[in-house]
């Protein structure tokens, strides 16, 4: 049997990639699709051959067809609409940052444990193999001793003035849309959570006072650090560098799906390159979250690994905001 999802709103990433991914899965199905209006939801229902489409969440949540729910919604949304799946017995794959505070993210972990239903937060990039061998080449010793790690994810959609990006309230700004992956790779990467963060940013007046671009560096335990720049107003990037004693690895393009998910090796062997893998990260993460519902896998994360990552998070936008070293 496959994992019966309901795609909970019409947003773009949902329409243009997870659904897509979903249906390429080998474990799961898209059953039914809402939008806070009829019409959205019969149009991408009927657009991506879905079978059900309905006009408000409350409808597809009381489908006892459906077990678990993919949630797109703007940011402050998060929270309430997760919750509410887990009381109606649905499992939840939530977007990215999956709240905008680690109460927040404790308060919906606290639910799905109550349901006894799976929570999981989107960051797709995770479930590529390529960082499984990443580890193993740095558990491995072949680049020396691990001394930095450096990331970029910057994109330019400023012009865009409307976009729930650039809402304040709603959990807008570049850290959370895309400086949390960088900060997420290093923590998986390193198997640890920061202890200080020292940021600086950009704050736009024209875009409601998101940080429109973030730079800064992550103190980690073992002398270690992560420095890293994000931003929406910016030239586009998307890269990854891990750097060690004897030798380096880069991903060119460290988090988005499909063409050029190569990586590099350079090492005293020389330089070789893993890939490209080819790989739809979308369809990776509906496979590994139905195969944890199934009881057939372990989660890429602990199950707390939420909240960890929005204390990151919050300790960034504070030092941002203080023009401060924030202690975690």
């Amino acid at each position: 049997m496959k994992l019966r999802w309901g795609i909970m709103s019409s947003a773009w990433i949902a329409i243009h990639k997870v659904i897509p991914g979903i249906q390429q899965s080998e474990l799961g199905e898209v059953t039914a699709i809402a939008s806070r209006g009829i019409a959205k939801a019969e149009e991408a229902a009927a657009n991506l051959g879905i079978a059900k489409a309905y006009g408000s969440y409350e409808e597809l949540l009381a489908d006892a067809d459906i077990d678990a729910v993919y949630i797109p919604l703007p940011n402050h949304m998060h929270k309430e609409w997760t919750i509410k799946a887990a009381e109606a017995g649905k499992h939840v794959l939530c977007e990215k940052p999956i709240a905008l505070t680690a109460a927040e993210a404790q308060e919906m972990i606290d639910a799905c444990r109550k349901a006894g239903v799976v929570l999981a937060e989107a960051f797709m990039y995770r479930h590529h193999p390529r960082y499984t061998r990443i580890q193993e080449i740095i558990a491995s010793g072949e680049i020396g001793e691990l001394r930095a790690i450096s990331g970029a994810f910057t994109f330019n959609n400023a012009a865009d003035a409307n976009n729930v990006r650039y809402k304040a309230e709603w959990g807008g700004g570049s850290l959370y849309d895309v400086g949390c992956y960088p900060i997420s790779a290093a923590r998986l990467l390193l198997g640890q959570e920061p202890v200080a963060a020292t940021m600086h940013a950009f704050f736009s007046e024209q875009h409601d006072n998101v940080d429109m671009m973030s730079s800064g560096i992550l103190e980690f335990p073992g002398n270690i650090a992560l420095t890293f720049d994000c931003g929406m107003w910016a030239a586009e990037r998307n890269r990854l560098e891990v750097l060690g004693t004897e030798g380096r690895i880069e991903l060119p393009n460290a988090f988005a799906p499909g063409e050029n998910d190569q990586f590099i090796v350079y090492a005293k062997d020389g330089e070789r390159v893993e890939g490209p893998f080819d790989l739809n990260t979308y369809s990776l993460q509906a496979d590994r979250f139905a195969k944890v519902v199934r009881g057939e896998a372990e989660p890429a994360v602990g199950e707390d690994d939420p909240r960890a990552g929005m204390i990151v998070l919050e300790a960034c936008l504070k030092s941002a905001r203080t023009k401060s070293r924030v202690e975690l």
